[in-house]
C-alpha cells in the first residue's frame, strides 16, 4: 500500500506540465467558438448533476452496507420505493429535457451556414460591414486559401480582420479532411466535389492555429496553417504584401500544387485565376475534363441518349458483365460545348477596406 501512494506522488510532477496546455477550446478568440465553448460547459455541468451524485451515492452505500457493519438495516424482502423511483426517474428525465432543449437551440443558432447576426454577446452585427470572403481547399497535405474580392492566395497561411465576419467556402481536392480553427469555430469537413461553409468572427487580434482534424493520410500531423487576426490597417497591409508576390495560381500553377507534398512552407501568390474555386469543385480544373455540373446537367435532361449507351458499353471494365451486342461497328459522335478560356482575375475594384472598421 505504501509502495502505491509512493508511486502516485511521484507521478504529481507530470501534473505541472500542463501549466504549459494552450486551453483554446476553452478559451477562445471567436464569438462562435465562444458560444461552442458555453455549450459544452453547460452540458457539462448538466450531467454531473447526475454523475456526481451517482459516484457518491456508490461510494456511500457501499461502505454503509458492508459486510462487517452490523448496525446497518438488514431487509433481504425489500424490493420497492415509490419516492426513490421518483427520484431515480424524475431527475434525469429533467436533464434530458433541459439538454434536449439546449441542444436544440444551439443547433440552429451554430449553424455553420447561417450568417452571422452579431459580432459578440455585446454587439450587434452593423449594416455596412461587409463579410470576408475565403475560399478554402484542403490539399494533400497543406491548405488553399483563396481571396476572390482580392484576386490573391496563400498556403499554410489565412489572415483575417478583427470584428469582420468570414464567408468561408470549403471543399477539398481528394480525400475528405476537417478545417479546424479552435480559437475561430468548430471543425467543418471539407469534401472533394462538394462545397461546404462557415460563417465565423474572430475578436481578439493574434496568431492562432488550424490544423486537419479528420486523418488523411501520411502528411496528415503536418496539415497546420497560421491563422492570423488583425486589425483593419494590419489586414490591409497583409493584403498589399500578398499582392506584391510574383507568384500566380493559375489553373496549370494548381495542378502542380496539388500534388502530394508535406511540411509545405508559407506561399503568396499576388494574383489568382477567376472561377478558380469553382472548377476545383466541379473537378474540371484540367481543361479537357467535363465538370461535374455539366454531367449531372445532362443527366438532368435524360442522359446521353444511344450516345451514352454506345459510350458506356465500351468501357474496358465492363466487357466481362455487358449483355450488349458489340459486332455492330457503330459509333456515335456528340457535341459538346468546351470551357471557355478565362483570364487572369484582377481585384475588384469595390473589394472592401478594413483599414477603418472598428
Amino acid at each position: 500500500m505504501a509502495a502505491r501512494i509512493a508511486r502516485c506522488f511521484m507521478l504529481l510532477p507530470l501534473v505541472t506540465m500542463l501549466a504549459g496546455c494552450d486551453w483554446v477550446v476553452l478559451r477562445p478568440a471567436g464569438d462562435i467558438a465562444l458560444q461552442q465553448r458555453d455549450l459544452i460547459v453547460v452540458s457539462t455541468i448538466l450531467m454531473l448533476l447526475i454523475v456526481l451524485p451517482v459516484m457518491a451515492l456508490t461510494g456511500i452505500f457501499a461502505w454503509r452496507y458492508r459486510q462487517s457493519n452490523r448496525e446497518a438495516t438488514y431487509d433481504p424482502e425489500w424490493h420497492h420505493s415509490t419516492q426513490l423511483e421518483l427520484v431515480i426517474w424524475s431527475a434525469p428525465l429533467l436533464i434530458i429535457i433541459a439538454l434536449g432543449a439546449v441542444t436544440w437551440i444551439a443547433t440552429h443558432t451554430l449553424d455553420p451556414y447561417r450568417k452571422l447576426s452579431r459580432l459578440d454577446a455585446a454587439r450587434p452585427l452593423p449594416a455596412e460591414v461587409r463579410p470576408l470572403k475565403v475560399q478554402v481547399v484542403a490539399l494533400d497535405w497543406k491548405w488553399l486559401f483563396i481571396y476572390p474580392d482580392y484576386g490573391i492566395a496563400s498556403v499554410n497561411e489565412m489572415a483575417a480582420p478583427v470584428d469582420v465576419p468570414i464567408a468561408f467556402q470549403i471543399t477539398a481536392s481528394s480525400v475528405m479532411n476537417s478545417f479546424f480553427v479552435p480559437a475561430l469555430a468548430g471543425q467543418i469537413y471539407a469534401m472533394p466535389g462538394m462545397e461546404t461553409q462557415l460563417h465565423a468572427v474572430i475578436n481578439k487580434a493574434g496568431d492562432y492555429e488550424g490544423f486537419s482534424a479528420n486523418y488523411s493520410g501520411h502528411g496528415f500531423s503536418h496539415m497546420r496553417f497560421r491563422f492570423a487576426g488583425m486589425d483593419g490597417a494590419a489586414f490591409d497591409a497583409w493584403v498589399a504584401k500578398v499582392r506584391a508576390s510574383e507568384g500566380t495560381l493559375s489553373r496549370e500553377e494548381y495542378l502542380r500544387l496539388e500534388q502530394p507534398s508535406e511540411r509545405q512552407p508559407v506561399r503568396h501568390y499576388g494574383a489568382s485565376t477567376a472561377g478558380l474555386f469553382d472548377a476545383i469543385v466541379n473537378l474540371c480544373v484540367d481543361p479537357t475534363k467535363m465538370c461535374m455540373r455539366d454531367m449531372m446537367a445532362i443527366d438532368a435532361r435524360g442522359g446521353l441518349g444511344k450516345a451514352g449507351i454506345y459510350n458506356v458499353a465500351h468501357l474496358a471494365y465492363d466487357r466481362s458483365r455487358s449483355r450488349l451486342d458489340r459486332s455492330q461497328d457503330e459509333a456515335y459522335v456528340l457535341s459538346l460545348c468546351s470551357i471557355a478560356p478565362e483570364t487572369m482575375a484582377s481585384p475588384a475594384p469595390d473589394a472592401p477596406q478594413y483599414g477603418s472598421v472598428r
